[in-house]
C-alpha cells in the first residue's frame, strides 16, 4: 500500500527485490497527495519489500521522516545556460542557446532498469530532449534559431520536478527573451507576440489575453511594476503576468497573477484553475527561496525551517483565463510552472532595473 505515480514501476521493482515475478506482487495505490515526481520512484516501496521478505507474515508499516527524505530526495538538477542573440529592426533576428544539465532520464533509466519507457527514452544516442525543454520547442518565429544540449557528470542523485526540464529551460529562454525585447527597444509582451503571432496562433491568443487581464498598457502605479513570462510546454501554450510592489521597508512583495493557458479543450475548468495556479506557486517558491546546497555530498536542509515554501501571507492573488482555441488537448498538471520563474524575474528587472540570471532570487532581492 503506497501513494505512488507508476503502479507498474513499483509492482516490477518490489518482484525483483523479492524474487517474484510481477503478476505475484499486489500495488495498492493510496491516495498520493502531492507527488510531484518524488513519488515516481520506487526506492521506499522497494525497502519495505525488502523488509517483509525478511519478516514473513509480519505487517510491515515503513515511513520516512521529512528530514530523512529531504536529505535523501531526488534533487532537481542544477543547470547553467549560455545564451546569444541578434535584434535587427526590432525583431528576434537569431537565437543561440547552450545548455547544461545532468540527464533526469539517464539516472532514472538506472533506477528503473525494468520500466520500458524509461529505456526506450535513454537510448537516444545518448542525448537528453527532455533537457531542452523550454527552449527548443518555443513557437515563436525567428530565422536564426539554435538550440544546443550538454549532458553534464553528477554524483548527486537527480529525479524527476515539476516541469521537468521546461522548470529550468522556461526561466533561460523567456528571461533571455526579454533582455533581447529591451536590446531591441520593444515593448516585452509586444515583442513576444509580433513572433508568436505567425508561427502558433494559439500562443499569441494567450499573451494577448494575459495583456488584456493585467491592463499591460497602463503604467503601473509608483513603487510597482509588472513582468510577463511565457513557456510552452506539454502541449499547452501559458503566458503569466506578475505585479511585484516595493513595500516600505524595502522588501518587495508579490501583489497578483494572472495567467492565461490554452488546454485546447477544458474538461474540468475548476481543476484546470487550481493546477494552473498551483504550479505557478510552486515555481514562485523555487524562484523565490528554493535553494538544497550540499556538503561533502550531503544536503543540508531538511524541513521548512530551513527549506521554506511560500506561506499564504506572501503569496500573491490569482486571476485565470483558460482558453480552447489549439487543435489538441494539451497538459494542465505542469505547465503553471515554468513561466513563474521568469515572469518574476522580469517584473523584478522593470522594478529595480537589476537583471538577475541566477536562482533563487533571494539571493539578490529581499522579499516581504
Amino acid at each position: 500500500w503506497c501513494g505512488n505515480q507508476s503502479p507498474t514501476a513499483i509492482q516490477s521493482a518490489c518482484a525483483a527485490e523479492v524474487g517474484l515475478e510481477p503478476d505475484q506482487v499486489t500495488v495498492t495505490t493510496t491516495l498520493m497527495g502531492g507527488g510531484f515526481g518524488r513519488r515516481g520512484e520506487a526506492d521506499v516501496a522497494v525497502i519495505a519489500a525488502r523488509i517483509a521478505r525478511k519478516r514473513p507474515g509480519v505487517p510491515i508499516k515503513l515511513t520516512w521522516s521529512r528530514e530523512e527524505d529531504m536529505r535523501r530526495d531526488f534533487y532537481r538538477p542544477a543547470a547553467m545556460a549560455r545564451m546569444r542573440g541578434v535584434v535587427d529592426g526590432g525583431q528576434a533576428v537569431a537565437v543561440d542557446v547552450s545548455f547544461a544539465a545532468a540527464s533526469v532520464i539517464k539516472q532514472s533509466m538506472v533506477r528503473e532498469a525494468l520500466n520500458p519507457l524509461s529505456q526506450e527514452q535513454a537510448n537516444l544516442s545518448g542525448s537528453d530532449p527532455e533537457g531542452l525543454s523550454g527552449a527548443y520547442d518555443q513557437p515563436y518565429r525567428i530565422p536564426h534559431y539554435r538550440v544546443r544540449g550538454h549532458v553534464t557528470p553528477s554524483a548527486l542523485p537527480i529525479g524527476y520536478w515539476r516541469a521537468v526540464g521546461a522548470s529550468y529551460g522556461g526561466f533561460f529562454f523567456d528571461s533571455f527573451i526579454d533582455e533581447m525585447a529591451h536590446a531591441a527597444g520593444q515593448d516585452p509582451l509586444a515583442f513576444r507576440i509580433a513572433m508568436a503571432r505567425e508561427e502558433h496562433a494559439p500562443s499569441a491568443a494567450v499573451l494577448e489575453t494575459v495583456g488584456a487581464m493585467s491592463n499591460w498598457s497602463d503604467a503601473p502605479a509608483q513603487g510597482r511594476a509588472l513582468g510577463v513570462g511565457f513557456t510552452y510546454s506539454f502541449g499547452s501554450p501559458v503566458a503569466q503576468v506578475i505585479e511585484v510592489a516595493r513595500r516600505g521597508d524595502g522588501s518587495i512583495g508579490l501583489e497578483k497573477v494572472w495567467i492565461a493557458a490554452d488546454v485546447g479543450v477544458a474538461l474540468d475548468p475548476v481543476n484546470i484553475e487550481a493546477q494552473l495556479t498551483g504550479g505557478c506557486l510552486f515555481g514562485l517558491s523555487a524562484a523565490v527561496m528554493g535553494e538544497i546546497t550540499f556538503d561533502r555530498g550531503e544536503a543540508q536542509q531538511s524541513n521548512f525551517y530551513d527549506y521554506d515554501a511560500l506561506r499564504m501571507g506572501a503569496a500573491p492573488a490569482f486571476e485565470v483565463q483558460v482558453l480552447e482555441n489549439a487543435s489538441y488537448l494539451g497538459g494542465v498538471g505542469e505547465i503553471g510552472t515554468p513561466p513563474a520563474a521568469p515572469a518574476l524575474g522580469n517584473a523584478l528587472f522593470a522594478l529595480t532595473g537589476n537583471r538577475v540570471r541566477r536562482l533563487p532570487f533571494n539571493q539578490a532581492f529581499d522579499f516581504a
